[in-house]
């Protein structure tokens, strides 16, 4: 009969904790009035209670902190802390005593020690050789020592403590290794898998707005807004958000205000965002003037920047994100583009009132022969001669032309009917919904 020799005992134990920050203790007050049957006894027995705070014993937090008694969630942006000890259980002394702690993300073959998931790499050449933690990018190695320790007497102990910001989502494996020499010149080896979900803290969302501030495009300003939601269970203190502009812009910040000489947030005073709560930032930006001058900037996908969020957590716990390079669709005007200098809000009915248009050849290489046509509408009716010539007009140059027009209709009117006709290449360009003006009776005044 054959009997399988029983397996061996390491002679070394490995234990592996979360290092993170204790919570307020909190307590469930039960009480009543003191006409109820049990009178004061809950109300004493709460009084008597280490946990709660005298003189406010039903408030749920007390000052008491309680150590953590799961591993917890671990959000990206955040520092993941753990502490790694071997200890030798044995009465015999251990040699050449080396610890390996790798991590991998994503699912992973124990058996065969490989990744399915990568971007994390375990080197699995010689168990003497310190583990990488690997990425798309970068190595990093999650252990402080890379020597090995001579030796370990018995009941003694080898302490360590790893740090790693967590910058990606999804299954995370921790691989623990331990490598040693017996007395009688046996090398052990055995490693502890500990397997942690990294989830998502923030959702960020982002919009653009395009504010025609200037005739020329590409000084424009551009507005961002970011809207940032709290998607964990527990309260944030937004320590900072910030934009960092591409070389192209600057930036300035619109979430606080001018009061009495002192600068205040809009927020308000408590800067905590709530689980499911979100919070809108505004951001306005204008391209550089050595920027400005190149027309490339006008067309197509222009980078605006990257966000910068920083908040804490449970006593002061600390995370932080950055956003991939923002990009906006810039406004696209064709080839030529028509805007308004000045055009008055409110206007009297059936009385002329001027304009000032300015009229942009976007082109880089192209000059156009301009014709202006006015077109009358139910509305709008355009004061002066229509098909006249306006002349040449060079690559990237523009001129400014000054109108008059009546509305015989009142309300809010839109200006339309303009006409622009290049003779070049017998093209025509419409612009209606230019702008609106309010159009009151004439028995109005209008103050100018």
């Amino acid at each position: 009969m054959e009997v399988n020799p029983p397996k061996q005992e390491h002679l070394l134990a490995l234990k592996v904790m979360r290092l993170t920050k204790p919570t307020l203790f909190t307590n469930i007050p039960v009480t009543c009035e003191e006409k109820d049957l049990p009178g004061d006894l809950f109300n004493q027995l709460m009084r008597d209670d280490p946990s709660t705070v005298n003189g406010a014993e039903i408030l749920m937090l007390g000052e008491m902190l309680t150590l953590p008694q799961n591993f917890g969630n671990i959000f990206l942006g955040e520092t993941f802390s753990s502490y790694i000890s071997v200890h030798n259980d044995s009465n015999q002394v251990v040699k050449d005593i080396l610890v390996k702690a790798p991590c991998y993300s994503g699912e992973q073959e124990k058996a065969r020690g490989s990744c399915l998931n990568r971007p994390y790499i375990f080197g699995r050449g010689d168990r003497r050789k310190q583990a990488d933690l690997q990425t798309s990018s970068q190595r990093l190695n999650l252990s402080a020592s890379n020597a090995a320790v001579a030796e370990l007497k018995p009941d003694c102990c080898i302490d360590d403590v790893i740090h790693h910001e967590v910058k990606e989502i999804g299954t995370h494996i921790l691989v623990c290794a331990v490598s040693y020499t017996t007395q009688g010149g046996e090398k052990m080896y055995f490693r502890k898998f500990f397997k942690f979900q990294v989830l998502k803290p923030l959702d960020v969302k982002t919009k653009f707005y395009n504010a025609e501030s200037d005739l020329s495009s590409v000084t424009d300003e551009v507005f961002l807004e970011a809207q940032i939601q709290n998607i964990t269970t527990s309260p944030m203190f937004m320590e900072k958000v910030s934009l960092e502009p591409s070389i192209m812009y600057n930036v300035a910040e619109l979430n606080s205000v001018n009061q009495a000489g002192e600068c205040v947030t809009t927020f308000g005073s408590r800067a905590y965002l709530q689980p499911m709560d979100t919070r809108q930032y505004l951001y306005c930006l204008k391209p550089k003037k050595e920027f400005a001058e190149k027309a490339g900037i006008i067309k197509g996908v222009t980078v605006i920047g990257k966000l910068d969020i920083v908040w804490k957590t449970n006593l002061g716990e600390r995370g932080r994100l950055q956003t991939s390079q923002l990009q906006r669709m810039a406004p696209g005007y064709g080839d030529v583009r028509l805007s308004l200098e000045a055009i008055p809000d409110t206007v009297n009915l059936e009385e002329p009132f001027h304009i000032t248009c300015k009229i942009t050849n976007c082109s880089s290489e192209r000059t156009m022969d301009l014709v202006l046509e006015m077109c009358n509408t139910s509305s709008i009716h355009w004061c002066g001669i229509s098909g006249r010539q306006l002349g040449k007009l060079h690559p990237s140059s523009s001129l400014c032309l000054a109108l008059t027009l009546l509305s015989s209709v009142q309300g809010l009117q839109s200006v339309s009917g303009l006409r622009l006709t290049d003779t070049f290449l017998k093209r025509t360009y419409e612009y209606d919904d230019i702008a609106q003006v309010c159009v009151v009776s004439s028995a109005i005044k209008v103050e100018s």
